[in-house]
Parts: C-alpha cells; sequence; structure tokens
C-alpha cells in the first residue's frame, strides 16, 4: 500500500482522511513520522495556506505528501472567520473560545448561512494540486452534538436536521466539505496511479 503524508497534527483531521483513504493508502500524520518542524500559518488565504504547508513539509520530509487548511465562512461577516477559524479568538483560543466568539458576534441576527470550506493541496511528483470541497449550512444559536471538532457543533448542513457534532465520522464524511475534497484527491490519485 502506498504511503502518503498528511501534513497535519490534528487527530481528528487525520482519522477523518484514514478511513476515507483506509482501503488504498497508508495515510500517516505528522506525529507518526516523527515531523519537529513548526508550520507557520501566516498566509492570507485558505488555498495559501494549504500550498504553503504542502510545499513546506515535502521540502523539508522529501516525501510525498498532502496538507488542508479548513475555513468556516459566515455570509453576514463577510466571509469571516475564514482563513482565521482557528484563531478567531486569539492565537491560544480553544474551539470553545472560538464557538462563543462567533454566537456573540450573531446575537440577533436572522442571517445564519454559512459555508465550510477545505482546500487540499497535494504535493507529488514535483507538482501541486489543489482540490476544494464546500459544504453550505447555517449557523444554530447554540451548541448541538458531541461529537466533532472546531466548529461542528454550530453548523447545521443544507438539507439536514443534525449539526455535524450529531453524526457519525462516516455520514459527516458523505456530505462534508473536507470529505468532498478527499474524494476529489483520492480520484485523483487513482487515475494517477493507474496509469
Amino acid at each position: 500500500m502506498k504511503k502518503l503524508i498528511f501534513a497535519t497534527t490534528n487527530e481528528n483531521k487525520l482519522f477523518e482522511a484514514k478511513k476515507l483513504l483506509k482501503n488504498y493508502y497508508d495515510v500517516v500524520g505528522l506525529k507518526e513520522i516523527g515531523f519537529e518542524h513548526k508550520i507557520i500559518e501566516n498566509k492570507s488565504s485558505i488555498i495559501d495556506n494549504s500550498v504553503h504547508k504542502a510545499l513546506f513539509v515535502k521540502e523539508k520530509t522529501g516525501l510525498n505528501c498532502f496538507a488542508d487548511d479548513t475555513g468556516l465562512e459566515v455570509d453576514v461577516l463577510d466571509g469571516a472567520p475564514g482563513v482565521h477559524s482557528k484563531r478567531y479568538a486569539g492565537i491560544d483560543a480553544s474551539s470553545e473560545d472560538n464557538i462563543n466568539k462567533l454566537l456573540n458576534s450573531l446575537q440577533g441576527v436572522k442571517n445564519r448561512k454559512a459555508q465550510f470550506k477545505t482546500v487540499i493541496s497535494l504535493n507529488i511528483d514535483e507538482k501541486i494540486k489543489t482540490f476544494i470541497g464546500i459544504c453550505k449550512g447555517k449557523i444554530l444559536n447554540k451548541k448541538k452534538g458531541e461529537y466533532g471538532f472546531g466548529y461542528d457543533p454550530i453548523f447545521v448542513p443544507e438539507k439536514s436536521k443534525l449539526s455535524f457534532a450529531e453524526m457519525t465520522v462516516e455520514e459527516k464524511n458523505k456530505i462534508g466539505h473536507r470529505g468532498i475534497a478527499i474524494q476529489k484527491l483520492f480520484l485523483y490519485l487513482t487515475n494517477l496511479y493507474s496509469k
């Protein structure tokens, strides 16, 4: 089975990716390969952060890899928190801090439309290829569910009554932004290796 580095230390993201690609690729995270370099995420867009991480990890390891960056984009906040989703309430903010800041920002607001966007950048054979996954939905008034991570407890996808945090990993992967982007990555990789 071909090894593919996922340039992340986020165990939740890694778990989702392993579940999606388990029959085809040995997906390993940065902790598993002993990667100790700090990746600075200081770019101005989700796509630029994703590409930067894929370039950096390939440069340091020489291994084929993919990296992702994800943002929650809220309509009435002009796309915020967006690229700053992870540190919306501050550099060392917890998911709870970020959720509370967002809910406070939307107090009394009727338009709750939002979307999650994931950009995956694959760095393989000295080429960068990007894959985008978008999941549209809305922001709840309060948290619902015990699963997932990040903003999952306050995001409900279109055509669903459940928040991401009320879904199993399998349910979320079928309709979620990261699942969509990884499916595109997988289709590209299988086509690439079947040639």
